[in-house]
């Protein structure tokens, strides 16, 4: 069941994701997604929640109210046909490739970058470390666009970031500093550890969100971009640990 619903004073970053926070913490909703510029949240649910239960668990700076109801018009007619569920199944596909579409782009242009600045070397193993402090500064300035908007949304989903809301704050700065000690070759077993402590905590947080089948929005490229959690999330953190633990134990 969805259903849409207008938000009144949402008037940043912020504010949208405080709001999805929030709704996504009621009982019974499985899915919300927050537009900001069209003030009006999208929310899924298992059975009829009254606007009433919504209102109660924003802040009283936020105003909701019903909009419409949506449905899928892909979705089985209960008539036995198949057709119907793998028409619903394709668009929601397509859906999901096409908000991954940045995250893959990003990853791509650091991997070609990262092939330039090694291709004439004899020796590939300072790539893994180029690909990673280049991943570090992208993947950072992105979370460093919006610092008001960033931690509300790190902290839906990072362990850490949730008991010690200071850690949100600096994070991009983490990131900052270990993609410059990746590229500039400096203290590389720290930044290796580091790496491995701080991408597990967020990964475990990834696969709790995951394994609840919540969705909501992954803060690894800031909230300049919306990107869901999905399971390339998972993935891409698990690459780079994997790459640091390749790196530490050549190195060690």
């Amino acid at each position: 069941m969805k259903h849409t619903y207008h938000i009144q004073g949402m008037t940043c970053n912020g504010c949208r994701t405080s709001v999805e926070q929030k709704l996504s913490e009621v009982s019974g909703v499985t899915n919300v997604s927050v537009n900001l510029e069209k003030e009006e949240a999208i929310i899924q649910m298992q059975g009829h929640i009254d606007t009433a239960t919504f209102q109660k668990a924003l802040p009283e700076k936020y105003t909701i109210s019903e909009k419409k109801t949506e449905k899928n018009v892909f979705a089985s007619t209960g008539n036995g046909n198949d057709e119907d569920n793998i028409f619903s199944k394709a668009e929601t596909e397509k859906s999901k490739l096409q908000q991954l579409k940045p995250l893959l782009i990003i990853l791509g242009y650091i991997a070609i970058a990262t092939v330039l600045l090694n291709y004439q070397r004899e020796n590939w193993n300072s790539a893994m470390l180029d690909f990673m402090g280049l991943f570090f500064i992208v993947f950072s300035f992105f979370k460093i666009l919006d610092l008001k908007g960033f931690p509300d949304s790190f902290r839906m989903y990072d362990p850490l970031a949730k008991i010690v809301p200071a850690y949100a704050w600096v994070y991009p700065f983490i990131e900052t500093a270990l993609g410059l000690m990746f590229l500039m070759r400096f203290e590389i077993p720290i930044a290796l550890i580091a790496t491995l402590i701080i991408l597990g905590i967020t990964t475990v947080g990834v696969t709790k969100i995951l394994l609840d089948k919540k969705s909501i929005q992954c803060a690894c490229l800031g909230t300049a971009l919306k990107l869901p959690m999905t399971e390339a999330t998972f993935i891409e953190n698990t690459i780079m640990i994997v790459m640091a633990v390749v790196m530490l134990t050549r190195i060690l």
